[in-house]
């Protein structure tokens, strides 16, 4: 079945997988919070948009889902970085501020950069593969 896949093919499908299961870990930690910020929609939206695109263009590449792919994943690019400045924030609001435990039991600060990340894989996929 893989046999002849091109390796942009493949990559559209792990982008796509990863950023499904990276969805659900977002939403299940966001409703945990109970979305206090507006902002707590951004990936919980952004994020498995994102990823059904990507599945979308492993099963059919078209023009259009590639577009929309590159608008996706820059947003995703610039939402992860915003993201990791709240959840910084977020830590630092904490009693007793940056302290490990508060690191520990905090918001995830990495999180936020695993969404950038998928957004700049997209961006690759489609320029540089």
């Amino acid at each position: 079945m893989w046999a002849g896949w091109p390796a942009e093919r493949i990559l559209y499908l792990f982008l796509g997988v990863v950023s499904l299961a990276v969805a659900l870990q977002v939403t299940l930690m966001h409703w945990r919070q109970n979305f206090r910020h507006w902002s707590m929609w951004v990936p919980v939206v952004a994020t498995p948009a994102l990823g059904l695109v990507a599945l979308l263009l492993a099963l059919h590449n078209s023009e259009l889902l590639r577009g929309l792919l590159v608008l996706l994943a820059a947003a995703g690019t610039l939402a992860g970085f915003v993201g990791t400045y709240y959840h910084w924030e977020g830590v630092g609001e904490r009693v007793d501020g940056y302290t490990l435990n508060n690191f520990m039991v905090g918001p995830p600060v990495t999180l936020p950069l695993l969404i950038s990340a998928l957004g700049i894989l997209g961006l690759i996929i489609v320029y540089v593969v």
